[in-house]
């Protein structure tokens, strides 16, 4: 294979294989092994995590705790275990994926057993899991207590690892030793609170050999921020009166780790807390829950953890929730003797018993209200509503003591859960349903009274929500709406495609405290610079807050913020807006957050002027090193050329292509589908939210609430440079698809990729799609009449996953008949959501096609409007919102890339394809400029 670049090698060896492909290899250091290893399709190399990967900062004060899955751990999984001594590997990694699955963020695996070959089981199991993508993706702990182990691990595993453990039990030569070990792998280490006196049980004891360890590593460069202290979880309650502090000192001592140690972060391993306490899971879950509700404000970041044994705070039995804080906070002498006792009463009660509904129908009013609410449930709310009304006028009050009193009452509960991480976004969407309605009954007997305006006297603050004009993407800025609603904030929705004029004057007519923009596509980000400009020359001072998906700290730090000197925040999810609404309209905290977050935007700023760019190619270099793709191995012509339409296409036949994962991910609920149903922090409101999406999917097919109506074509072309030229039936050119091309500097000699690369230029084929979900306008109206925004938001969510599962069943269809160069394909939905087809369809506005006016091209050419009913606005987004398009590539070798960071020679030359002047080019591509 002389004179082949190393990447045309690779896929020589790759064509010999068929299915996943994986390499293995220790000690190649050439450039032809290493992109052998790096140009696997759809498996490329993992980056290195920094420690700051598993615990990233959110907003400026909260932080997100990791779980560490620990049922790859000979130590303490039974069937792992057996597994392992079985040399059933296979099985064995299975149990990884369902760890990562279940949304463990780092795995750990441990082969310590006294019959197995540690070193050869260590390395065995990790180059297999290094293999799986699914759980490649996750940092991996390598946990023994023998080093060589920990070493020998350290050789297996790309990205960034974490070493369990070093600790100063040998001395100190012998732990630096170990921890340059580290530092050469790249590896960040748990340091256990470990010294040569023994382990440390006393508060005083864990900070001084933690910062004594710190002092250490810090002193021979080990980055403080890849240093996880284990200050000792040991078991309490055990009727030992030494042990009776073990948990108070814990916390204590995390909390001044924290302080002594900048950067660092805290583990522990939560199974020892609850050692006495060995067959009793119901109290086992209660110690574990209450103990990680006050470690991790005391500063824990992550901890080994058992999900199976955690339950929600507030839905722990008082009693005993109460009983178990007493031993782990110390509160009283006869602590232990009191939970030793009542812990009698929980032997053999099942985790079902545990949740069985009271008879909450025969409580006070007022209970039942605020029980409706927090549970979210609308049956009786009307009547309950009616019933507090009269007592309220009976006492001589006003009905709109209703709201001030009982139902603001049961909302600040709901705030307080959801704010607090104990109630998740879809109980909170069907809380304000409760809400709503209630409202809704009142409101009449209010206006009666000419009180009407005394629900909007009570609000906490105003504020006028908009999506950007040119976009039409909602669901997220309806779900930041309801939550605030929720909150006691009256919100102004001005509804989609709003321009700056529009969104101004209803601040100034409304008297709005806050302005807040969403915005989905790229475009959209440019209209909210617009519309910090104009607010910056119309002399507002109120604060502008900035959400949606293609939106970013770093942008609004860079172009929003720079454009207004009032307040700009960006805000993350929905999560968040109330806290920075809160903070923002707070006497007290205003300042501070504003300033705060003013700071942390110059430091972006400054971080990004004193960065040193990728380094770009010039456009003739990035050009003459192309994808040089074997051109013969191209799919024949399309079995079925031209357009092709499809006006309603069945959708119980699309319901089986739904790629639920996306779904939850809507609704802030995090985890990957089916495994997230049984989740043991969200799986019960997964559970709920899954059977309510089925119920209405059940409707929307059955009463054919709305229409899947899609176009595919086909046409003949040939790759012009970077141009992929169209031609007519007689060979006559029709249209020129201009694709940008990676410039930035590839190691390892790959290629600068440009979608025209898998276009033959002697002659072939390319396709395009669109499809769109129709109807959704009357049900959502209906719904809204109703006051049932939850119902509203989940049909919405359904319409977009109906979009993306036509996409994909289209997509099939094209590869196996109407194109047909996949005839044999047999292929699981899972498959699908993989992406382990062959070809690729990419959608202008995405990575490898960043360019969102491609659209118009690609509608012209498919008379998508006409087809399909759907319509592009001036900013290139698609309506109705449901919506899906983009180009077919065929070849074997098309995949997905990013063009990133491009050159102003580029720039110039696209301009020139394009035929338009450079500032509307900068204005279409400025996200691959900055």
């Amino acid at each position: 294979m002389g004179g082949e670049r190393p990447y045309q090698c690779a896929r020589r060896v790759l064509r010999l294989h068929s299915g996943p492909y994986r390499c293995h290899g220790e000690g190649s250091r050439g450039a032809g092994t290493a992109q052998i290893a790096g140009d696997c399709p759809r498996h490329a190399p993992r980056r290195s995590r920094t420690i700051y990967d598993c615990c990233l900062m959110s907003d400026l004060t909260t932080a997100r705790f990791v779980n560490i899955g620990e049922r790859t751990n000979v130590t303490g999984s039974a069937r792992f275990k057996k597994l392992i001594m079985a040399d059933d590997y296979e099985t064995a990694v299975e149990v990884a994926r369902e760890q990562v699955e279940n949304g463990a963020q780092v795995i750990d695996v441990n082969m310590d057993e006294g019959l197995l070959d540690a070193v050869h089981a260590m390395t065995t199991f990790l180059k297999l899991i290094a293999a799986e993508p699914d759980i490649a993706r996750v940092p991996v702990m390598i946990d023994s207590s023998k080093f060589e182990v920990i070493e020998a691990g350290l050789k297996c595993v790309s990205g960034k690892p974490i070493v369990n453990s070093i600790s100063m039990k040998e001395g100190e030569e012998q732990f630096l030793d170990h921890a340059r070990i580290c530092m050469d792998y790249g590896a960040a280490a748990v340091v256990m609170a470990f010294d040569e006196t023994g382990q440390a049980d006393t508060k005083e004891r864990k900070v001084e050999i933690c910062s004594r360890a710190y002092d250490l590593l810090t002193g021979i460069g080990f980055p403080p921020e890849d240093i996880i202290f284990d200050p000792n979880i040991f078991a309490v309650a055990t009727g030992i009166e030494e042990h009776d502090r073990y948990g108070l000192d814990f916390l204590e001592a995390v909390a001044e780790i924290k302080q002594r140690c900048p950067h660092a972060k805290t583990s522990g391993g939560l199974s020892n807390l609850s050692f006495s306490f060995r067959g009793n899971e119901t109290v086992r879950r209660a110690m574990h829950s209450v103990f990680l509700f006050h470690a991790i404000p005391a500063g824990l970041d992550m901890a080994i953890v058992n999900a199976g044994q955690l339950d929600v705070y507030d839905q722990i039995d008082p009693q005993l929730r109460e009983a178990v804080e007493d031993v782990i906070l110390m509160r009283r002498p006869d602590a232990t003797e009191r939970l030793i006792d009542l812990a009698e009463s929980y032997k053999g009660k099942t985790a079902a018993d545990e949740k069985a509904e009271e008879e909450w129908r025969g409580w006070p009013v007022v209970k039942r209200l605020e029980h409706a609410l927090v549970k979210g449930i609308d049956a009786h709310v009307v009547a309950d509503t009616e019933e507090a009304r009269q007592q309220v006028e009976a006492d001589g009050g006003r009905p709109i003591e209703v709201i001030e009193g009982p139902l603001m009452d049961g909302m600040n509960v709901v705030g307080d859960l959801f704010g607090s991480g104990k109630m998740f976004l879809p109980q909170v969407v069907k809380s304000a349903r409760v809400m709503k309605k209630a409202v809704a009954h009142l409101i009449p007997f209010i206006e009666a009274e000419k009180e009407a305006s005394g629900l909007a006297n009570q609000s906490k603050g105003k504020i006028v929500m908009a999506t950007v004009k040119g976009d039409v993407h909602d669901i997220g800025k309806n779900i930041v709406g309801v939550v605030l609603q929720c909150n006691g904030y009256e919100v102004i929705d001005l509804g989609v495609m709003v321009p700056w004029s529009q969104i101004l004057q209803a601040a100034k007519d409304a008297d709005a405290d806050m302005i807040g923009l969403s915005g989905l596509i790229t475009p959209s980000l440019d209209e909210m610079v617009t519309v910090a400009e104009e607010m910056q020359r119309a002399g507002m001072t109120m604060p502008l807050l900035i959400g949606g998906a293609t939106t970013s700290k770093v942008h609004t730090a860079l172009r929003i913020d720079p454009a207004y000197d009032g307040p700009v925040i960006h805000v993350l999810d929905a999560s968040r807006a109330v806290g920075v609404a809160s903070r923002l309209l707070s006497d007290t905290q205003c300042d501070e957050f504003v300033e705060a977050t003013a700071a942390e935007y110059v430091k972006v700023r400054e971080a990004r002027a004193g960065k040193s760019p990728s380094v770009l190619l010039s456009l003739d270099e990035a050009r003459s090193n192309y994808y040089d793709a074997f051109l013969s191995d191209k799919a024949a012509p399309p079995l079925q050329p031209g357009i092709h339409t499809f006006d309603g296409w069945d959708l119980s036949d699309l319901r089986e292509y739904i790629d639920w994962t996306p779904f939850f991910r809507a609704w802030e609920l995090h985890g990957n589908y089916p495994a997230i149903l049984t989740d043991e922090v969200v799986g019960e409101t997964s559970r709920q939210l899954f059977d309510d999406a089925n119920a209405m999917l059940d409707r929307i097919v059955a009463e054919k609430w709305l229409t899947a109506k899609g176009v595919a074509g086909f046409w003949p072309c040939a790759r012009d440079g970077d141009d992929v030229t169209i031609y007519n039936d007689d060979g006559s050119e029709h249209v020129s698809l201009p694709f940008l091309r990676q410039q930035v500097k590839k190691s390892r000699d790959r290629a600068n990729m440009c979608l025209a690369d898998f276009i033959d230029p002697a002659g072939d084929w390319i396709g395009g799609f669109a499809v769109g979900i129709h109807g959704i306008e009357d049900h959502s109206k209906a719904f809204l009449a109703d006051k049932d925004d939850y119902s509203d938001i989940l049909l919405k969510a359904l319409a977009d996953r109906f979009a993306e599962a036509f996409a994909e069943r289209l997509h099939k269809h094209v590869r196996t008949d109407l194109w047909g160069y996949a005839p044999q394909e047999q292929l699981t939905n899972d498959g699908l959501i993989k992406e382990k087809y062959r070809g690729i369809r990419p959608a202008p506005g995405y990575p490898a096609c960043p360019d969102h006016s491609l659209k118009p091209v690609l509608f012209d050419l498919l008379d998508a409007e006409a087809n399909t009913g759907i319509s592009l606005t001036e900013n290139f987004a698609m309506y109705p919102t449901a919506a899906v398009s983009g180009f077919y590539f065929g070849h074997p070798e098309s995949q997905y890339f990013g063009v990133a960071r491009i050159g102003r020679d580029q720039l110039e030359d696209y301009a020139a394809r394009r035929g338009v002047d450079l500032e509307t080019a900068e204005r279409w591509l400025r996200p691959n400029l900055d």
